[in-house]
């Protein structure tokens, strides 16, 4: 008996994973085994990249409260434990686009706590 090999589904797979391939250098984009591993550690990469951003954002949200909290004579630390021993839910993307954007509005809430 003939084997059976199923050409439909796997040309339609190694044409799914050479369109993720488009655009990387050399074999990476046109030789199976070499874009099928390339395609499979970029995923690697996204899944652990959208993980990092949070991280990266929320870092830079911190750094942005602590440069607006020492102009009135604090620092972060402090300011985020007067803001919850005051009873304020606010929280950092918040506070961080208030003190870029709208100091008035974040000196407010620094004099509110203080």
């Amino acid at each position: 008996m003939p084997r059976s090999v199923n050409a439909v589904a796997s040309k339609a797979r190694k044409k799914k994973v050479l369109k993720l391939a488009k655009g990387y250098f050399g074999r990476r984009k046109n030789v199976w085994t070499v874009a099928k591993n390339a395609v499979e550690k970029g995923l690697v990469y996204a899944y652990t990249g959208r993980k990092i951003k949070k991280r990266d954002y929320r870092s830079m949200w911190i750094v942005r409260i602590n440069a607006a909290a020492r102009e009135h004579d604090l620092t972060y630390s402090t300011l985020m434990d007067k803001i919850h021993k005051a009873g304020i839910e606010i929280n950092r993307k918040t506070l961080a686009d208030l003190a870029m954007n709208n100091p008035e509005a974040f000196k407010a809430i620094v004099d509110k706590v203080k």
